[in-house]
Formats: structure tokens, C-alpha cells, sequence
């Protein structure tokens, strides 16, 4: 049995959270070196007092201050608390740190993972958004070092075991036609809006967005999966973690969020990773893999599951998803500024600025502007994501202008 030394990049979200219950529960296999939070220093505080990292990097420095005093009022004074974007690509490439976990929400958590990656860590990703911005140059990286990549997501982790093993050791590099598999089927519930009425969702609130149906989620990726667009960045991903194009991924409603996403053979089988929706399953497997350790969450009891449904996707419900779907034929340019107008459209509905919709009004025009853009290194990345962020302002404050 090997002893895992974790980065924790994100402790205090609720992947980061399940990672810890994980580490709680077999402290034999994992130990805990370092953690970062952008803002959350009560809950980090909490979190050191338990697992007692060396390293400590919050997003500020007031934050990083406050965390540092309160750290040394309850008498610990050995953790080394620092700030800021270079001390998580530090924690991340530590030679003291075999597996990072990837969990920072948005593209704040690029450069950091892309860190770990570049030094041959066992990078668990749930950060989707790296491979979304970043495409070719991240896989590229991946190829470059060596490091094992492992997906987090729950739709991804589920494509992962359905696949052959041997294709299991070989992300961005799969060949899945020459083994037998002819689609990715991957699953989305619909969130919370799958039977409201089209007319109505321009009128929903972020209260409403953010209550997810099956899954325990941040207010971002529950707004995005109230809108697909989760899925959409989903689908890009899975494009580049598993080599396949556009063509050979299908999304599928499943509202019960039981099978949680499945590969087509061309024999006529399909297989089909189920269980519980609680992401402590798809760590747990992540975390000890080729191992199995026990995630406390109870298996599925068939005798009272509800009954399987499943729908195809209504792009005028989810046109977010459709323009995700495109971005990821159109090229690197269009992933890239579509998850940074995302990013910036989302903040503003959850600040009650824009209407539901009008997410998908940011982003479309936001695609449409920077589609053509060359993308070819990640200082190119960097560069497109914060012009279309200044662009996605200016559109966000004409739209608040006319209503």
C-alpha cells in the first residue's frame, strides 16, 4: 500500500471537503501537505487544526494574514501561510507533493494545476477548466512530463473505468476506436430548470439556479448546470482527455443522475458506471486508483432506486450547451473565450445584475468576437482569456444599460 503526499488545491469547496473526508478515513494511506483557499478562513483554519499541513497559500494577503494570526492563537506556529497565484504553482510542483488535487473552480486554477502537471505529479482533475482554456498545450504538457492524469468530474471518472485499462493509462493519447468503442455517451440531469416552461427562465433567480436537484455543488457550477453550459465544458474536456472528436461524444439527459455516463461499444454494448450521486465516489477511485477504498457512500439499492429515464437534449432550453458543443469544433480560441465570458456572465446573475438568459447573450457574442484569435502557447491563453473578460464587462455593462 503507498502513502499519497496531497497538495489540496481548493480544500475548502466541496471537492476539496470530500477530499478531506477521504484522507479522514484512511489516514494510513494519505497525508495532507499542503492546502489553499481563495477566502475562507474560518473553514481553512478548521481544516489545519485537523490535518496540520506545512503549507498554507489563501488569496489574498489579507486573508493570509488573518489565517496566520489565528493560526498562532491556537498555538500552532509551524504552518507557512503565503498568497497568491505563484505560492499554489509553488505547493503544486513541490517535491514534497506526489498528488495534487486540481479543485480551484474557474480558470484561476490553470496555471496551478498546469504546474503540477509539468512536474509529474498524479494530477486528480476536477478543475475542468484547465483542459477547456488550455486544450493541446495541457495535454501536450501532460505527454512532456509523465505526470498520470485522473478525472474527478463524476462523468468523466465514469468514462474512465468503462474504458479498457489499458486505455486508462494513456490520457489525450486514447485510441478508443481501435478498441472497440465507437461513442462517449455522457450524462447530464438538466438541472433544476429541465421542465420550466422556455418562456419563464428569463424571470428565474439565483436562488433557484443554484438548487440543484441531486448534486451538493458551489453556486457557480450549480448555475452552470442549471444552464449546461457544465456540460458543455464537460464536453470539451472529455474531447481532450479522451482523444475523440466532437462526433463521437452524445450528451443524454438522465434526471436522476444515477448513471453518471457511459461508453459505447461497437459490438452493441454499452457500459455503464453507476451510484449514488455523492463525489466522494469518483475521489475515493481517483485517489487510490488501481486500488478501491471504501468512500462512505452507500452502493446504489436497486429495490429502491427510481426509475431509469433518459431524454434528448432541447438546445433551445440549453443553448448554452449547443455553444459549447460548437466551440469545441471551431477551435482552441472559442473554448477559451467561451469560459471566460461564462465566467464573468454567471458572477453577474448570481449578483442579480443580468437575467438567466442573458448568460447566453454574453457568451454567444463574446465567441463570436474572439473565434478566429490564434491560440498556440498559454501565454496566449492568459492573454485571450483576460481580453475577453475586459470585452464580457463591456457587453455585461451595455446590457444593464438597456433594462
Amino acid at each position: 500500500m503507498q502513502q499519497h503526499q496531497l497538495c489540496i488545491l481548493g480544500s475548502t469547496g466541496s471537492i476539496g471537503e470530500s477530499t478531506l473526508d477521504i484522507v479522514r478515513r484512511h489516514p494510513e494511506r494519505f497525508t495532507v501537505i499542503s492546502m489553499s483557499a481563495n477566502s475562507r478562513v474560518e473553514k481553512m483554519l478548521a481544516q489545519c487544526l485537523e490535518f496540520k499541513p506545512q503549507y498554507v497559500v489563501m488569496g489574498c494577503q489579507e486573508t493570509a494574514t488573518k489565517l496566520s494570526t489565528l493560526l498562532v492563537e491556537n498555538g500552532i506556529a509551524n504552518i507557512e501561510v503565503s498568497y497568491g497565484e505563484q505560492a499554489l504553482c509553488d505547493i503544486a510542483s513541490s517535491d514534497q507533493v506526489d498528488t495534487v488535487m486540481a479543485a480551484i473552480v474557474g480558470s484561476s486554477g490553470l496555471m496551478p494545476t498546469l504546474s503540477a502537471v509539468k512536474t509529474g505529479k498524479r494530477v486528480l482533475l476536477a478543475n475542468k477548466e484547465s483542459l477547456v482554456t488550455s486544450g493541446q498545450i495541457f495535454i501536450d504538457a501532460v505527454k512532456a512530463s509523465g505526470a498520470k492524469l485522473l478525472p474527478i468530474d463524476s462523468e468523466h471518472n465514469a468514462i474512465f473505468q468503462c474504458l479498457p485499462e489499458f486505455e486508462q493509462h494513456r490520457p489525450g493519447e486514447c485510441q478508443l476506436a481501435d478498441n472497440g468503442i465507437s461513442k462517449i455517451l455522457l450524462t447530464g440531469s438538466g438541472g433544476p430548470f429541465r421542465t420550466k416552461p422556455v418562456s419563464e427562465l428569463a424571470d428565474v433567480a439565483p436562488e433557484q439556479a443554484v438548487a440543484h436537484p441531486n448534486w451538493d455543488m458551489g453556486k457557480k457550477i450549480s448555475v452552470d448546470s442549471a444552464t449546461m453550459m457544465n456540460k458543455g465544458l464537460e464536453f470539451i474536456e472529455a474531447k481532450w482527455l479522451f482523444n475523440v472528436e466532437p462526433s463521437q461524444i452524445q450528451v443524454v439527459l438522465h434526471p436522476q443522475s444515477t448513471i453518471h455516463s457511459m461508453v459505447q461499444y461497437k459490438d452493441g454494448s454499452v457500459i455503464a458506471q453507476m451510484g449514488n450521486p455523492d463525489m466522494r465516489t469518483p475521489i475515493a477511485h481517483a485517489m487510490a486508483y488501481p486500488e478501491r477504498i471504501d468512500a462512505g457512500v452507500e452502493p446504489l439499492d436497486f429495490f429502491n432506486t427510481k426509475p431509469f429515464e433518459f431524454e434528448a437534449v432541447d438546445f433551445e432550453r440549453y443553448p448554452n450547451l449547443k455553444l459549447a458543443i460548437d466551440a469545441c469544433s471551431q477551435g482552441q480560441a472559442a473554448c477559451t473565450a467561451l469560459n471566460a465570458a461564462n465566467e464573468i456572465a454567471v458572477e453577474a446573475f448570481l449578483n442579480h445584475q443580468i437575467k438567466f438568459t442573458d448568460i447566453f447573450r454574453i457568451n454567444e457574442l463574446s465567441v463570436q468576437q474572439f473565434v478566429s484569435q490564434q491560440v498556440t502557447t498559454i501565454d496566449d491563453v492568459i492573454s485571450l482569456d483576460a481580453n475577453v473578460r475586459v470585452y464580457a464587462k463591456d457587453q455585461l455593462a451595455k446590457l444593464m444599460e438597456s433594462e
